[in-house]
Formats: structure tokens, C-alpha cells, sequence
């Protein structure tokens, strides 16, 4: 059977709706209730009359798309949602034909019904070849990799994937790629092979460094629930001060680990905390956050991808040695 993606918005404006409701959801609002359409060509049609302005290609780009969403997605087939609030991938199941949602808001009418599995697997849980086709620019898309569905039922099944692709000819030429996207994925599967442990403490202490902070790192085991305490001004007596918990597991965190940390924090006297999870955070963990908002913040493989991004150039010569980046400029293609 194939897999899917279909994203929920250009920004993820559309995510929580599709996984609290159990949808997934694509745009072209203007086109309205295609339920009656059985054909690509009356979709190229159909876009064209609501999208007078738009090129040939788009126009032959959108059809394709709809026609994937409306007519070719199979019930029972996986369903991918590259996250873009959290670095995260939700899977899910088509449970449902295509549906128009006239209630629903603008941009997330066209519907189909899906059983989300899990929606918080770490983008790091995936092979490389993998996110490739996950970071396609395309709304809607097949996953063209082998046994890409066996491979994705792995990781729902937390099992460790140790077979990576190279793409087809086919998949090369398939569609343009978010080439940012594609690189930060390297950075994070570098960063996730070559600072597991303690390791991950250490580059984040070197970008809380970078960001001003007087920062001491606890050697492993004789933390007393924190890995890393900093402060600012040049002796770190300044404010605020800061206990940073570090987790390099590869599976989402509980919220228990973020009560302990609100509970060590006391113990050291500091105001705020960081809780560094690279494996992400259970819904339960984001929830609770959000009404901690001024006290703890959570940094997730994506977080701290984008952190060391913005930071490079200030870390140690030495680190920046067992992390070498470089800096490069692309256009950016049509959709």
C-alpha cells in the first residue's frame, strides 16, 4: 500500500485541528466541494476558472495534488504530517473518503478522515532517506522509497530502522525538495550520531554560552536532577538564573520529567528552567509548558537545531571542529 504526505497548512497554521478532529486537511478553499469530480483534467479545469492568474505548471501541479487527496489515497493507507510547531512527524490511517467541511475554517475543507497513531515520533527516528520525501514542497505526496510503509510501521512500533536507501533515479527526479528543511534533518542526525549522553549537555552548555550565559555542566551521575546550571554577567551571579535538564533518549519525554525539574530548580534557587528533550515531548508535557510559560522553556531536537543555527559562528573553535557547518545560499523554487 502507499504512504502519504499531506501537510496542514504552509506555517502548520492547521495541525492541532487536523489532529485533535482526526482529519487530514489540504486547501483550495476556493475551488469548493469537489465530491462530484472524477477526473484530473476536470480538476486542472476547475483551477484554472478559480485561479485565473496562476502558471500552466501550477495549475498541472495543484490538479495533480487534488487528485492524489481526492482520488488516489486509499482508505487504510499511511498518512504522514511533517510537523512545523514542533520537530515532530505524525503518522496516521485513512479511515474515511474525501469530504468537504464547509464548517471548518478556510484552507482545511477538503478533508479525509484519519486515525492518528502517534504525533510526537522525533523527526531523528527516521532514516534520511525517509525525511527526503517527507521534505517534498508538494501538499500532497506519495512517499516514493521501498518499503516505506514497512519502514514507518517500524518506528510506530519503536523499532530501531538500520536499512537506509539511496534514492531511485526516479525519486531524485520526483519533485523539488525543501532543501532547508533536508539540511537541518542532516545537522539533527549528525547532532543525534555524535553527541549522545553527556555529549548533548556539553553543546548545550556551549550555546547557552553563546547566548550570554555563565554556564556550569555537572559531570554524569552527580547532577542532583540537573545537568546544567547558568547564569548571567561574568561570574553568573546575574539573573535569570537557570537549571537545564538535558535528555538525549531518542522517545518523547513525560510530563514527569518537566515536575521535577520545576522541583529541582527550587532546590537551586533559579527562576527559570530549560528542559532539553531531543526526543521530543509528549502532548501532556507542551500542555503543562504552556502555563509555565514564564518560568520553564522546552527545546526539542528542532529547537536546538535552529539555536545552534543562529549561534555557530560564536561556539568554540574546538566544537565548531566536531560540528563543521557551512553556510550557503539557494533560490528558492516556485511552488
Amino acid at each position: 500500500m502507499s504512504v502519504w504526505v499531506v501537510r496542514a497548512g504552509r506555517s502548520g497554521e492547521h495541525e492541532d485541528l487536523a489532529l485533535e478532529k482526526g482529519f487530514a486537511v489540504i486547501g483550495w478553499s476556493e475551488l469548493g466541494d469537489l465530491s462530484k469530480v472524477k477526473s484530473q483534467e476536470r480538476l486542472r479545469e476547475l483551477c484554472k476558472e478559480a485561479y485565473p492568474d496562476a502558471k500552466a505548471n501550477t495549475i498541472k501541479t495543484w490538479a495533480a495534488q487534488l487528485w492524489n487527496f481526492i482520488g488516489r489515497i486509499q482508505i487504510g493507507e499511511l498518512v504522514v504530517l511533517p510537523l512545523k510547531t514542533r520537530s515532530a512527524i505524525a503518522v496516521g490511517e485513512v479511515k474515511g473518503e474525501y469530504k468537504y467541511r464547509p464548517d471548518l475554517p478556510e484552507r482545511a475543507q477538503h478533508t479525509r478522515e484519519v486515525h492518528w497513531l502517534r504525533d510526537d515520533i522525533p523527526r531523528s527516528a527516521f532514516d534520511q532517506d525517509l525525511l527526503y520525501s517527507f521534505g517534498a514542497y508538494l501538499t500532497v505526496g506519495r512517499v516514493r522509497r521501498e518499503k516505506a510503509e514497512e519502514r514507518i510501521r517500524a518506528v510506530l512500533e519503536g523499532k530501531k530502522i538500520q536499512e537506509i536507501l539511496p534514492p531511485t533515479e526516479e525519486e531524485v527526479e520526483e519533485v523539488p525538495r525543501d532543501l532547508e528543511e533536508f539540511a537541518r534533518d542532516q545537522v539533527m542526525t549528525y547532532i543525534g550520531q555524535n553527541f549522545r549522553g553527556h555529549e548533548l549537555a556539553r553543546l548545550v552548555t556551549a550555546l547557552l554560552e553563546t547566548q550570554g550565559y555563565k554556564a556550569k555542566m555537572f559531570p554524569p551521575g552527580a547532577d542532583g536532577g540537573v545537568d546544567i546550571i547558568a547564569g548571567r554577567g561574568p561570574m553568573g551571579f546575574d539573573t535569570p538564573k537557570l537549571c537545564v535538564q538535558v535528555k538525549s533518549s531518542d522517545d518523547p519525554v513525560d510530563v514527569k520529567v518537566l515536575r521535577e525539574l520545576q522541583g529541582v530548580m527550587k532546590n537551586f534557587g533559579a527562576e527559570q528552567g530549560l528542559l532539553v528533550a531531543w526526543g521530543g515531548f509528549k502532548k501532556s508535557v507542551t500542555t503543562e509548558a504552556g502555563r509555565l510559560f514564564f518560568e520553564i522553556r522546552l527545546w526539542d531536537s528542532g529547537d536546538l537545531v535552529d539555536v545552534l543555527l543562529e549561534n555557530y559562528e560564536r561556539l568554540p573553535e574546538d566544537l565548531k571542529a566536531e560540528l563543521p557547518l557551512k553556510r550557503i545560499w539557494t533560490l528558492v523554487p516556485e511552488e
